[in-house]
């Protein structure tokens, strides 16, 4: 046998191509949505109103409830990549499907990004942090005493998005862990972690911003308390581009997120 035959030697990749872990949407569908058409989507709002009484041959006094606007400015957002022609003859990879799953993971991301931005700027009442990390009593201070007693109806429709960790110490009580305490997923979560407690929706997400104390803020927000304005949905293409010789393979979307009622936001700071 020759002595220098390893240099006749070849490598074979395989086919099949790790795509880097990336986040992709959790809490897009969390919030009030609409269809926009234009640079900005107007949410109508209408305050309280009371009841009053009434003399006998009187007239009704009327409710006269404030209303107010909250507009939404679109933004749009690519995620393209190339693809030269000659590179795929070099591949034996599937690099378009590779970095279609790229792009609209990215786009993804960039939404729930825009409902965490409207939640990160609220400066109403919080729970303050605590090195006691999330307890029950925390949870209660911050669902019951300061987000339901804002008259939120408890309808189902709340969520609370927090970090890996907080979830991981709810995980350790028996109230939140065990299945008999806990309901269906929602649908558009289902084989993910989140999970139905106390009538809302607990969905752990590595969205959230870090806060002063190095933990991260978790949020309890009703439905409607922000509206998330969609121009254009995630729509991806590839198109032949001459000039490069390449393919070009372009994801997009156009929204905008903004806060319509404060009072149904409530804000669980963690270290």
């Amino acid at each position: 046998m020759a002595n220098t035959i390893s240099t006749s030697f070849i490598a074979q990749y395989n086919a099949e191509v790790k795509l880097a872990y990336q986040r992709g949407q959790t809490l897009r569908g969390t919030v009030r949505t609409a269809d926009a058409i234009g640079s900005t989507y107007v949410f109508q709002k209408i305050g309280k109103g009371s009841a009053t009484i009434k003399a006998r041959n009187g007239d009704v006094v009327p409710m006269n409830p404030e209303h107010s606007t909250a507009t939404a400015t679109l933004s749009d957002r690519y995620a393209p990549e190339y693809i030269d022609n000659l590179d795929t003859l070099k591949q034996n990879i599937d690099e378009r499907q590779a970095l279609i799953t790229t792009s609209v993971k990215a786009l993804n991301r960039y939404a729930d990004s825009q409902i965490v931005t409207i939640l990160d700027a609220w400066t109403g009442t919080s729970v303050a942090v605590a090195a006691s990390g999330l307890t029950i009593g925390r949870i209660a201070e911050g669902i019951y005493q300061k987000l339901f007693a804002n008259d939120v109806p408890d309808d189902g429709d709340t969520t609370v998005a927090l970090g890996w960790k907080q979830y991981g110490e709810l995980m350790q009580l028996q109230q939140f862990s065990g299945w008999e305490y806990v309901g269906d997923r929602k649908p558009f979560l289902r084989d993910s972690q989140a999970v139905r407690w106390m009538n809302c929706l607990w969905i752990p997400t590595s969205a959230l911003s870090a806060n002063s104390t190095g933990g991260v803020s978790c949020y309890a927000y009703h439905k409607t308390s922000i509206g998330h304005a969609i121009g254009q949905e995630v729509k991806t293409e590839i198109n032949w581009i001459p000039q490069k010789v390449a393919w070009l393979v372009n994801s997009y979307l156009s929204m905008g997120a903004v806060q319509i009622d404060a009072s149904g936001i409530v804000k669980i700071a963690c270290t």
